[in-house]
């Protein structure tokens, strides 16, 4: 049993004054870190030898007064030497050790002066002897104390990764693979964070295998299994004749060694890679990515990329401090001074419980009970004020992981989800053993986290925890999008929606909003989720908000605007994220976190209700529309050619079709398509629609094209592509106006505007864009606006993160000026007529030039900037400060507009 600190210092105390006036190296360097490190409970043993012979760089031979390798090395010498020479000499006596035995800390001492140099921090700590009782914790190392700083990337979690995957692969090459592999991997991951995390004796796992296997890892399997055993095996249920190294282990129980596994075989390079693997300082990788590693070390490709597995910290920070932590800081600040109403604050927060029904490997679990075990320990602090006698932490300590509930699609992540919990649990129990002075740890393992292995979409959540003792919901469920779904997904999503229209169109995240809304129904759970910003974008809100509003009754209380996913893994697809805590009950103090940049850090805004655009607005839902709901030009789809690219040229396809063809260049137009017209690029296709019979069969080249068109629609599957093939000179669409304007239906999130223009009958516009026929100056100038795209980066869909650009839902329901003066009018067309002749003047730079916000010429800017105002004005006398602020006004104006439109006629009483 570990010592408590008030023992160590009680220990120091007599170790102070019994060694006072010692001087001797030779005579008294032994017998004095001998007792030294009896002052922590730490025996020769334990530690190694002293004089450790090694070689310096100079080839000659040196000795170590002591090497406890891994951990310290320590040159003694008489009182009143010189310790910088000592120091120097430590040093340079490490070059001629092994990687693995390269030690923590140096320590040089006179038997007077302490002088303590941690290798990794580059820090140095100095003291006396006497002062030896107020330093013991500097040496928490020693007993597997530690405070760490994780980072969500550290090279220590490669490296591990990197070393665990070249045992894995060597297993998988000898056919030991699939189940006994994960749970074999599982338990050697437990067993290294461990060895290095208190569980067991320091580096405990690493000596048995170097001292009790053979160099060649002939019986490393068998010692292994045997390991496996004893760890499953209480003490007093133990073999009497048992090797006293292996009872030395700890009875960890947990039924994570309860499995008989078919034996493992090994070689001397597999032994070494498992070696290595306990060279590394595994308290320096956190519970929090351990299922990461895991998952990582299953999947070579994946080894350098652990973020593509793991929901960084401030992820989840970001959703678990709005929904319940902040809220509890604030209470316990405001009760702590207060001893009669410190308990019951502890016991109600041990009376938490929390789900993540898509839990993965933990990582949302594990971060809440961590931070909810740091508030314990505060509370602990303040019940027991410095120097206060604390009698028994078991007692003391409230929070277990039984609180904790998950649901996992996959079996092994929940059972990595499971040992990450009891290891975050040791590694609070340590943090809270250094602070009052006692160890305490819970071996055996008697209490769980409950992590069930099932299909959250099929599994009753009340069968895994009764919503009566649930608090909160919490995770982020599966990334996937409507369009690339399995049909088996499909059909969950419409079943949970109970075959309502629209549920088809619905991304696989809607399933768990739902579902949570249902089971929350008449209770006072919170829910809070990430997921991709699709669910508060486009066609899907009304769908899936429709129902969580107006059948459900959810309200939201906070939710996070768009931000940029934050994981660093390298390759890592950009992921636009939302979000999102909503109740069955509402809220008087609702919060919006918004970001001027996606990638940076969010401000508040305190709001009065929260809409499921995520805007401070009433809770209105914006349906696909058909017509406009403001007296403005209809916008059309391009034409589709579908004509499997045989009507098309690009200009040196145009230049040699011609010369084999001239007949036909009057027939060529220009196609206006999105990314050509976004990049200055040139497409001309062949508009035949008023070629006659006589002219076509003089153009026996066009009529080649005509015969490809005509084999590639009668080859398609679609029938409704195999009629068209009765037309094959003709493009399936075939609006020609006089004038349009041009709206690219595919735009990149990062320009502050939309391009657009103007073209007339002579270009074709194709189905890459939307045409407002006839459209003005005036409405070119609305779109072109800040206050248009506002509302499109809150209605509008995305592709990837690009904005998808839509007739229905973004151009039909946009609210305009409401009833603008000619004046407004006249303003907003000469500020759009400056924007388009500024454009004009970069004859050689392309739209994607002009509007990427790097390179937007200042000119370009400055035109912007006035025609912005101009729209403004048309809308409001008052200036709108925030991007916020003109949703506000945007969704009150669209109330207004709609109005009366969507609601049914009443019939009258007879």
């Amino acid at each position: 049993m570990a010592l408590s600190w008030n023992e160590i210092k009680e220990r120091a105390v007599k170790f102070s004054k019994e060694w006072k006036g010692t001087s001797n190296e030779e005579a008294d360097a032994k017998p004095f870190l001998d007792a030294f490190f009896d002052v922590f409970g730490i025996t020769r043993k334990k530690i190694g030898t002293f004089e450790h012979r090694v070689k310096k760089l100079s080839d000659a031979d040196g000795y170590i007064d002591l090497l406890w390798k891994g951990t310290i090395l320590v040159e003694m010498k008489s009182r009143g030497k010189n310790l910088d020479k000592a120091f120097q000499q430590a040093i340079d006596y490490t070059h001629g050790l092994k990687q693995n035995e390269l030690p923590k800390y140096v320590l040089v001492c006179d038997f007077h002066i302490f002088r303590l140099y941690d290798t990794e921090e580059q820090t140095t700590l100095q003291f006396t002897l006497d002062e030896l009782i107020h330093n013991v914790q500097s040496f928490g190392y020693l007993l597997g104390y530690q405070k760490k700083t994780y980072k969500e990337q550290d090279p220590a979690n490669i490296k591990a990764a990197e070393l665990m995957g070249k045992l894995h692969d060597r297993l998988e090459e000898i056919g030991y693979e699939g189940h006994p592999l994960e749970v074999y991997l599982v338990r050697i991951l437990f067993c290294l964070f461990a060895e290095d995390t208190t569980i067991f004796e320091k580096q405990q796992f690493q000596d048995y295998i170097e001292n009790r296997t053979a160099e060649d890892g002939s019986d490393l399997a068998s010692k292994i299994q045997e390991l496996f055993q004893v760890l499953n095996t209480a003490k007093d249920k133990r073999f009497k004749n048992l090797d006293e190294q292996l009872n030395d282990f700890p009875y960890v129980n947990g039924k994570l060694f309860e499995e008989m596994l078919p034996m493992a075989s090994f070689d001397s390079k597999m032994r070494q890679a498992l070696l290595d693997c306990c060279y590394i300082d595994w308290s320096k990788i956190s519970p929090a990515i351990f299922g990461s590693m895991f998952q990582s070390v299953m999947n070579p490709k994946e080894r350098r990329n652990l973020g593509a597995h793991y929901t960084s910290e401030s992820n989840i920070l970001k959703l678990i401090k709005p929904l319940f932590l902040e809220e509890l800081w604030t209470e316990f600040e405001s009760i702590k001074g207060n001893k009669n109403k410190l308990p019951e604050f502890h016991k109600k927060i041990s009376q938490l419980k929390f789900l993540d029904p898509a839990c993965g490997c933990g990582n949302f679990l594990v971060i809440t009970y961590r931070e909810l075990r740091l508030l314990e320990l505060a509370i602990l602090r303040s019940t027991f004020k410095s120097g206060e006698v604390v009698l028994a932490l078991e007692d003391l300590i409230l929070l277990n992981v039984d609180m904790m509930y998950g649901i996992e699609y996959e079996e092994f992540p929940a059972r990595i989800a499971e040992v990450a919990m009891w290891l975050i649990d040791h590694q609070m129990n340590m943090l809270i053993s250094n602070e009052f002075g006692q160890y305490f740890a819970r071996l055996p393992l008697k209490k769980s986290a409950k992590i069930v292995h099932g299909d959250a979409l099929e599994v009753n959540w009340e069968d895994v925890v009764a919503k009566n003792e649930l608090a909160y919901i919490i995770g982020n469920p599966p990334f996937i999008g409507s369009k690339i779904m399995s049909q088996l997904q499909r059909n969950q999503i419409i079943k949970e929606f109970e075959n309502i229209q629209g549920s088809g169109i619905l991304d696989y995240v809607t399933g768990w909003y739902l579902k949570a809304a249902k089971y929350i129904q008449n209770t006072k759970i919170k829910v809070a989720f990430v997921s991709t910003n699709s669910i508060v974008q486009g066609e899907q809100t009304s769908v899936l908000w429709g129902q969580m509003l107006n059948k459900y009754d959810i309200k939201i209380h906070f939710a996070h605007r768009t931000f940029k996913w934050s994981n660093e893994a390298k390759g890592n697809a950009a992921v636009y994220c939302v979000i999102v805590g909503f109740a069955n009950s509402d809220s008087t103090s609702k919060r919006l976190f918004e970001y001027e940049d996606i990638k940076g850090e969010a401000h508040e805004i305190k709001a009065k209700n929260i809409n499921p655009y995520l805007v401070d607005a009433k809770d209105i839902l914006i349906d696909k529309n058909s017509n406009p709901i403001c007296n403005i030009p209809r916008m059309s789809f391009g034409n589709m050619p579908l004509d499997g690219g045989n009507l098309l040229f690009t200009d040196e396809e145009k230049k040699a079709f011609i010369i084999k063809e001239p007949k036909a260049e009057k027939f060529i137009k220009p196609l206006i398509s999105a990314y050509e017209f976004l990049n200055g690029k040139k497409r001309w296709c062949l508009w035949l629609v008023d070629a006659e019979p006589n002219e076509l069969k003089q153009m026996p080249e066009v009529l080649k094209r005509a015969e490809l068109v005509k084999k590639f629609r009668l080859d398609s599957v679609a029938s409704s592509t195999q009629k068209f093939a009765a037309v094959p000179t003709l493009f399936r669409d075939r609006n020609r106006p006089e004038t349009f304007i041009v709206v690219p239906r595919v735009s990149s999130e990062i320009r502050k505007y939309i391009p657009m223009g103007f073209f007339d009958k002579n270009s074709i516009v194709s189905d890459t864009c939307m045409s407002i026929p006839n459209g003005t100056l005036f409405h070119f100038g609305v779109l072109m606006s800040t206050m248009h795209m506002a509302w499109v980066k809150t209605t509008c869909g995305r592709l990837e993160s690009r904005f998808r650009y839509s007739k229905d839902i973004v151009y039909n329901n946009y609210p305009w000026p409401e009833n603008p003066s000619e004046k407004q009018i006249k303003t907003i067309e000469e500020k759009a007529q400056q924007v388009l002749d500024v454009r004009d003047s970069f004859t050689t730079s392309s739209l994607a030039d002009l509007y990427n916000p790097l390179t937007m010429p200042p000119a370009l800017v400055k035109a912007h900037n006035e025609l912005d105002k101009a729209v403004d004005a048309s809308y409001s006398k008052q200036a709108f400060t925030s991007e916020a602020k003109r949703m506000e006004f945007l969704f009150e104006l669209y109330e207004k507009y709609t109005a009366g439109l969507f609601v049914k006629e009443k019939k009258s009483k007879k």
